[in-house]
């Protein structure tokens, strides 16, 4: 069973999203202080964590970049005010998904299990239909879910390696960003344009001094490297 961790100081909002979770096969434990949640992160065994935004000791962004310095667990915001600031705001410090308040549990429920979807390898028997995308300094392997920058490994966000795989999928190809906000999110998005932005803005960093993934203007992204395997 995969477990969710909850850094929520609502202590009343635990109990019935963990029970809730139960149905879909998902354990949910809920830290109230963002030292307790850090701390239970630490001991390993969480597949996705839940940040609200305002918490005691610190608020969620903080906390969202101190995991980060950690782990590229995947992370998914609660916003009380459902400001598109705050979601800019998270999507820069490698959040994977935010989700307004207040929400349908249903709702919370499918945004967590689709980023887990995503850190989920392929089984090993389907290696063929996931090759790996090799370029020149730069591989992507759909199985592993890893990429190496001229020969190190990236750590990239769930939703960075989505990205980037898309791309790689089609090198060449521009993508609008309508097409990256739907095939990330797998539905019509609410999103604003601006988080595709940001998410590209993350991931060029991630692969300097690659600089690899090309805006078009007008039109969107595309990633600008020939493949070295067909």
């Amino acid at each position: 069973m995969q477990r969710i961790l909850l850094i929520d100081d609502d202590a009343d909002l635990g109990p019935p999203l963990a029970a809730y979770f139960g149905r879909f096969g998902l354990e949910l434990a809920q830290a109230l202080r963002p030292s307790s949640g850090l701390a239970m992160l630490q001991q390993g065994g969480w597949d996705a964590a839940i940040l609200d935004v305002m918490l005691p000791e610190m608020d969620g962004f903080a906390l969202c970049r101190a995991i980060r310095r950690e782990s590229d667990l995947p992370l998914l915001m609660l916003t009380a005010r459902g400001e598109v600031m705050d979601r800019v705001v998270g999507l820069e410090l490698g959040a994977d998904d935010y989700l307004p308040k207040p929400f349908e549990p249903r709702e919370l429920v499918a945004r967590v299990q689709t980023v887990l979807r995503r850190r989920t390898p392929p089984r090993p028997a389907a290696a063929a239909e996931h090759p790996q995308r090799v370029f020149d300094g730069l591989v992507v392997d759909p199985l592993t879910r890893t990429v190496r920058l001229l020969g190190q490994v990236v750590d990239l966000t769930s939703t960075e390696f989505d990205l980037l795989l898309l791309l790689a999928r089609e090198p060449g190809r521009v993508y609008t960003r309508d097409d990256i906000l739907n095939h990330l999110r797998g539905r019509e998005a609410e999103l604003h344009t601006r988080a595709v932005d940001i998410v590209v803005s993350r991931l060029r960093r991630k692969l300097e001094p690659l600089d690899c993934i090309k805006t078009v203007r007008h039109a969107g992204y595309t990633l600008a490297l020939p493949p070295l395997t067909p």
